[in-house]
């Protein structure tokens, strides 16, 4: 589909209706989270009771992303949204109550984050297969940058409003917060429809055949396989991730270790990293990117690795110009994955989005507990500073190289390619 054609016409009311009210779920479920971590923090003050916290928040997101992307691939994708948001909200009620009760245990806390995250888990690749066929494909990077925006805001401003609030009002109210946002969210996804791919349309009429749900899991994964692109850029990916999560993680460390800080100036990192996310989503935003998305997200790829490179070799008496690059990092953060995810959503076919994403999704998550394993002890032993170093390099690379891939610097012409092999990609004309 083209940006001619005449379902592009009013885009803007309907999908920034659902967008706004997906922004407010965000913030309660920020919210949320920060104030569970309290409470387990200041009840048990254990940290394998947040090591635990921080688990069955991760697995769904690695366990379950492959079979929810078939999900949301097989079925209306507001139906996903709207069940993944329903079910959240409940879980949080049924937390509340028992705080309100008083008889919540950490146990509680463990299973409602489980329940939440496979509600994200559902939810994230619904939401993005949705924007593709909303928002028209020139303004698919600007609206990456928007989305870079919000979290950057959410990371500044989440915390602090939630402490406040934990300071204020007991648990159960901070909670009942989270319904709220969630029944924002909700409503727009009842009275909007939402386009769906041709493939689910033909389906619901019977007018193709009915596959197996392990007949689309595989021809997920076959897709991924046959374009070799694609490949490439989720393998980069996923290295970017494993070589770059730990940097957060070992942050309190650099600055206590190596700068000889202390809580304001891990709280002073982590600021200007907010910051820096959210002027780099207002520039992606205005911006856009250049024509090549691809190029756009390779260069946010090499400034990362070099800026981490940076901090790596600097004195303790520099911790100014730290603070300085952890902004540049947190802006280069939207500018290599928001014109990553545009991408993804223009050149997978649409009703293959929702398998591919979770794909995605899964292998850089099961990046995350891989990379932290490998550098906690290469930290202790070599130092922090040399993780820094060295990911920070591997990073460059990987972006350097990427420009000398013709595959991967094609990628977006290989999509009608792509497409003549595996038949059309979708249309977008039937509402759900």
């Amino acid at each position: 589909m083209t940006d001619s054609t005449s379902s592009w016409k009013n885009w803007k009311p309907r999908f920034f209706t659902i967008w706004t009210g997906q922004a407010f779920s965000l913030l309660g479920s920020s919210l949320v989270q920060f104030a569970l971590i309290w409470w387990l923090t200041t009840t048990t003050g254990s940290a394998t009771v947040l090591a635990t916290a921080t688990l069955a928040g991760m697995l769904p997101q690695i366990v379950l992303a492959p079979f929810a992307g078939v999900i949301v691939d097989r079925t209306s994708r507001r139906i996903v949204m709207l069940a993944a948001d329903g079910v959240t909200a409940l879980a949080t009620l049924i937390l509340t109550y028992l705080f309100f009760i008083g008889v919540a245990q950490p146990w509680h806390v463990y299973v409602i984050m489980f329940i939440r995250s496979a509600g994200g888990a559902f939810h994230f690749p619904a939401m993005q297969a949705s924007t593709s066929l909303m928002v028209p494909e020139k303004n698919l990077a600007r609206v990456a940058g928007m989305n870079q925006t919000l979290q950057g805001l959410m990371s500044i401003g989440a915390p602090p409003l939630g402490a406040l609030l934990v300071s204020v009002w007991p648990i159960q109210q901070v909670l009942l917060i989270d319904a709220f946002t969630a029944l924002m969210a909700i409503v727009p996804l009842l009275f909007i429809a939402i386009p769906q791919p041709k493939r689910i349309h033909e389906r619901a009429t019977a007018i193709a055949p009915q596959t197996s749900f392990g007949q689309d899991l595989r021809e997920g994964l076959r897709y991924v396989a046959a374009w070799r692109g694609l490949t490439i850029l989720i393998f980069m990916a996923m290295a970017i991730n494993f070589l770059l999560t730990p940097g957060a993680a070992l942050t309190p460390i650099l600055v206590t270790k190596h700068f000889g800080g202390a809580a304001p100036q891990i709280a002073a990192m982590e600021a200007t990293w907010g910051i820096g996310m959210i002027l780099g989503g207002i520039l992606l935003t205005a911006w856009g990117g250049f024509k090549r998305r691809i190029v756009t997200s390779l260069m946010g790829v090499m400034l990362i690795g070099a800026f981490f490179v940076l901090i790596g070799f600097l004195p303790p008496s520099l911790f100014v110009a730290a603070l300085v690059l952890s902004a540049l990092l947190g802006m280069m953060n939207p500018i290599t994955n928001g014109p990553l995810m545009a991408l993804f959503q223009s050149t997978i076919a649409p009703e293959m989005q929702g398998r591919v994403m979770s794909l995605l999704g899964a292998g850089s998550s099961a990046m995350t507990p891989l990379s932290l394993l490998v550098a906690g002890p290469v930290a202790d032993a070599l130092g922090v500073q040399t993780w820094y170093v060295v990911g920070g390099l591997l990073c460059a690379v990987i972006g350097i190289t990427g420009f000398f891939i013709p595959t991967l610097m094609k990628i977006e012409e290989q999509k009608a390619q792509h497409e003549a092999v595996d038949g059309p990609a979708a249309e977008s004309a039937m509402p759900a």
